[in-house]
């Protein structure tokens, strides 16, 4: 890894690849600090606020391409969404021009203690658990990064005046991994890996080091909690230098908490029973037990723990509950982008379930679904992009029909529902397709259940 020092950043020249929400805050964040900052992004960009907002502070923007100003810079900052292997990146790295990503330059700008969060599945729910047991203690949480409101922006509300108990929850996709240099979270949390990206990744290796990237300057003054019962992590995990913990069903060794017949255990002290957690589901269990391990290595009261856990919710778009209507029960669980978290959603019912797959294909292998199909599965509705694919890998496995968009699953559905069936929206699938984002596709279906099945 080619180490890239920090930079006082006052008349430097740097330059931003990405307008989204990453690169907007990263952007106003380099501007306060005195930069000549240059926001560039190969999309015509159609809403024109930030462009105001940017014009009023001095940040140059160009959209619908890239220039060759890009290169006129000291320091590239990579939004998520670009991949490495672009061309305007492998030129910038044949010019020597550092390369960083967004949660990188934020970390440069604080002192206060970070827990990074990163998986295949679960990251949202579990930064949630925590900033929930966190709000609850005497700590001052910032909820930030991938679950949508950019690191750099949490920094520059902090940066005149901070908090002194701030500590800063940080959700971390492997994208926002890739271009790391000393971001050392205090807790790093790895939740569990599983097959994911695999359009953007070439191997499963490729995708493991990206998300191992949130240990890579972890040493025995750092916190690494890691999921005991994945077999990938506990071998990533072995030779690392860092105070390592573990957490998971199995109740392994190094795990600070127990499983205790009904309860949740630490130590002798039984911290909150199993059923009076409304948040349900195995793997959200084990997001629990996550996110617990890193509030008691903050000292967090067993008291002020218990109290939290039973009143735990869901998030949005994860297995939300928008409707029962005649009987039929309808879940949004959009943010389910891949198998893995389609079948954690599928083992949360006991119902039959009508489901709703499709979206834009990440190379994803449908047919690992086949064993999970004959428990309660009785038919699936296909749409979108991956929709012939699909159709493929299932169709002799379970009663399926084709459709093409959301709202036409959703009427496919209402027609064979029955009262006690549940139909599911876990797509298992990217959303850009027909949508912006899977916020944008959740709550459309949200709308589509109200104004299609009152129809």
């Amino acid at each position: 890894m080619r180490v890239i020092k920090k930079i006082k950043l006052k008349d430097k020249n740097i330059t931003i690849i990405g307008m989204g929400e990453t690169g907007q805050g990263a952007a106003i964040l380099a501007k306060q600090l005195g930069a000549n900052v240059l926001i560039s992004d190969s999309n015509e960009i159609r809403e024109k606020t930030f462009h105001q907002k940017a014009h009023k502070l001095g940040i140059k923007v160009e959209t619908g391409g890239h220039t060759s100003k890009i290169y006129n810079s000291d320091l590239w900052i990579l939004s998520p969404g670009v991949p490495n292997n672009l061309d305007i990146v492998k030129n910038a790295s044949d010019k020597k021009i550092s390369i960083i990503s967004e949660v990188e330059f934020a970390s440069w700008f604080t002192n206060k203690p970070i827990i990074g969060v990163t998986g295949s599945n679960g990251k949202t729910t579990t930064v949630n658990i925590i900033n929930s047991i966190l709000y609850a203690s005497s700590l001052s949480p910032v909820l930030t990064g991938n679950m949508g409101y950019a690191f750099s922006r949490a920094i520059l509300n902090d940066i005149t005046k901070c908090d002194e108990n701030r500590i800063y929850i940080v959700e971390l996709s492997s994208f926002q991994l890739e271009n790391i240099n000393s971001f050392k979270p205090f807790i790093s949390i790895l939740l569990n890996i599983t097959p994911d990206h695999q359009d953007r990744y070439e191997t499963m290796e490729k995708y493991i080091e990206a998300k191992m990237n949130i240990a890579i300057n972890h040493d025995m003054k750092s916190h690494l909690l890691y999921n005991s019962d994945d077999n990938i992590l506990v071998e990533n995990c072995k030779n690392l230098n860092a105070k390592k913990t573990g957490f998971g069903l199995k109740n392994n060794s190094e795990n600070m908490l127990k499983i205790d017949g009904s309860h949740i255990q630490i130590g002798k002290t039984k911290l909150a029973s199993i059923d009076s957690i409304s948040l349900k589901g195995m793997h959200n269990l084990s997001n629990i037990l996550a996110a617990v391990t890193a509030a008691k290595i903050l000292n967090v009261s067993n008291e002020c723990i218990a109290k939290v856990l039973p009143d735990l919710r869901g998030i949005e778009h994860r297995l939300e509950k928008v409707s029962v209507i005649e009987g039929v029960a309808y879940y949004n669980d959009s943010k389910a982008t891949n198998i893995e978290s389609v079948i954690a959603a599928i083992q949360s019912f006991a119902k039959p379930i009508i489901l709703i797959l499709g979206g834009e294909d990440k190379n994803t292998n449908f047919n690992s679904l086949t064993p999970f199909i004959n428990n309660n599965i009785k038919k699936i509705v296909s749409y979108g992009k991956a929709n012939n694919k699909i159709s493929i890998a299932l169709r002799d496995a379970v009663e399926l029909k084709k459709v093409f968009s959301l709202r036409d699953a959703v009427d496919e559905c209402k027609k064979s529902a029955v009262s006690g069936d549940v139909i599911l929206l876990s797509p298992g699938c990217a959303s850009f397709d027909q949508f912006r984002n899977y916020e944008h596709r959740g709550n459309e279906f949200k709308k589509i259940v109200k104004n299609v099945v009152y129809a």
